[in-house]
């Protein structure tokens, strides 16, 4: 098994079973740049969920690592993981966290084999947080791919 590449939109994932859409969130409560556009323009639900998270009003901790699950259709989920510091570079480094995006794959990976589902994502932590492509996809197949979960990255076209 590998991950499967397509060009397409994220939030129009494909299939029959029940699908998780992931992408990374920072943690300091921004939300308006980038993928996260393309959510807010589906569902209002995962912005309006992700900032009451930040202010404390979820019962799941808020930071590196953790993911929140928002149902916003019958077959769909959208995860809000965080795994990116800040909005910006710090001394040439960029916000994303590769150890964050492993954490909190790993509690997706434990949500889909539960739920039966596939995941569905763009290249994520790539675009603003300013990671390379070759080291999350890395993690991708450790976490996912190795336990048999279905992963479909999407390249908007």
């Amino acid at each position: 098994m590998s991950i499967n590449y397509v060009k397409g939109d994220a939030t129009r994932p494909v299939g029959k079973s029940l699908k998780i859409i992931v992408h990374v969130c920072n943690d300091v409560g921004a939300w308006g740049k980038g993928f996260v556009l393309h959510i807010s323009k589906r569902w209002k639900g995962p912005e309006t969920r992700y900032k009451a998270w930040y202010r404390g009003e979820e019962d799941i901790p808020f930071g590196l690592g953790e993911v929140q699950f928002v149902k916003v259709d019958v077959d769909i989920y959208v995860a809000n993981m965080i795994g990116q510091r800040g909005l910006r570079r710090v001394k040439g480094i960029p916000p994303v966290r590769y150890d964050a995006i492993e954490k909190g794959l790993e509690k997706v990976a434990e949500f889909a084999v539960k739920h039966g589902a596939t995941i569905h994502m763009p290249r994520i932590g790539c675009g603003l947080a300013g990671g390379s492509w070759d080291k999350v996809e890395k993690i991708i197949e450790k976490v996912l791919i190795s336990r048999g979960i279905q992963v479909t990255v999407y390249d908007y076209k």
